[in-house]
């Protein structure tokens, strides 16, 4: 049996909440799934390890969108699926399944859809509509341990310290707190316990990474920025904790077990939570994890005592 599924969101976040949906979906068939996905959600690279999924096919623009609906029809024909579960209501994806010749086809129904959806319930409640079962939310990102031969990660990880994520990287500046918060919560993080910092951003951060650095020149740090996703998931692994903004490495830390503060200053923070008992939250001054939208602009609202509390907290300093 050849099935396929599609999820057509771009972030890595979108995919890490997927992820448990995909699983179950193959452990209750017993075979491998093949992803539709586009490349800015990295499942390449989330799914390197995993035998639940053997092929990503990539969303671009040569079989995305209307133009690409011909070159796309005939990408999954040639596949010959036998079913498909489309992780959204687009007809146009209904449509090139038919035409693809995939004989079973389970789709998101419109009433899945009310205002402000949150992604994971939706998600959840379609696959147990499909399976019959109960699913769990938590994902998991599965990861083989490789050893680095990179003499700076073997530096990092041979000195004595409590390993923290830093997540200063952001989709944009409302979802970004401020580096001067990062570069004080350092200061008093370091004054409680030994610890290092993991910067987890990517190429365009590159001066946000080097700002932090040069403010702290006296504690130890390793940059993610020139790493894949797949090279960093085995060092992010190895941290104690995660603090910083909402982004795709909260989302990845969180699956891979290490426990996480995400700090929601412009994004549904219950959408993008609440999935994950290892995700804890702070939001803005007189907003609440339910209130939090896209449209919050909160990142001046965000109190660094209780950052610093909660980080305090799931450090257990």
């Amino acid at each position: 049996m050849k099935v396929l599924v599609i999820q057509q969101r771009y972030g890595i976040g979108d995919m890490v909440i997927f992820t448990p949906y995909f699983q179950a979906i193959s452990k209750k068939l017993k075979t491998p799934l093949t992803i539709l996905a586009k490349d800015s959600s990295r499942a390449k690279d989330l799914y390197s390890d995993d035998n639940h999924i053997k092929k990503i096919i990539t969303l671009d623009a040569s079989n995305d969108g209307l133009f690409g609906t011909s070159k796309l029809i005939n990408q999954l024909k040639s596949e010959k699926f036998d079913k498909v579960f489309i992780f959204n209501n687009s007809f146009r994806y209904r449509i090139v399944c038919i035409l693809a010749g995939i004989k079973e086809i389970f789709q998101y129904k419109n009433s899945l859809f009310k205002k402000n959806d949150v992604i994971f319930e939706t998600a959840k409640h379609f696959t147990e509509s499909c399976l019959k079962e109960q699913v769990s939310t938590q994902s998991n990102i599965i990861v083989k341990n490789r050893i680095s031969d990179n003499k700076k990660i073997k530096s990092f990880f041979n000195e004595i310290g409590k390993i923290i994520v830093l997540g200063i990287s952001a989709s944009g500046p409302t979802k970004r707190w401020d580096l001067e918060n990062y570069s004080k919560l350092i200061k008093n993080l370091s004054e409680l316990c030994q610890c290092k910092f993991i910067l987890a951003g990517g190429k365009n951060d590159q001066i946000l990474i080097n700002k932090v650095i040069d403010d702290n020149n006296e504690i130890k740090f390793f940059s993610l920025a020139d790493m894949t996703i797949k090279d960093s998931l085995p060092i992010l692994k190895k941290a104690e904790a995660y603090i910083g903004n909402d982004t795709g490495f909260l989302h990845l830390c969180a699956a891979l077990g290490v426990n996480s503060l995400g700090l929601f200053m412009d994004s549904p923070a219950h959408s993008y939570s609440g999935y994950s008992p290892k995700i804890n939250v702070v939001v803005p001054e007189d907003e609440t994890i339910e209130s939090t939208s896209h449209n919050t602009r909160g990142k001046n609202n965000i109190s660094f005592d209780k950052v610093l509390e909660k980080s305090k907290e799931i450090l257990s300093i």
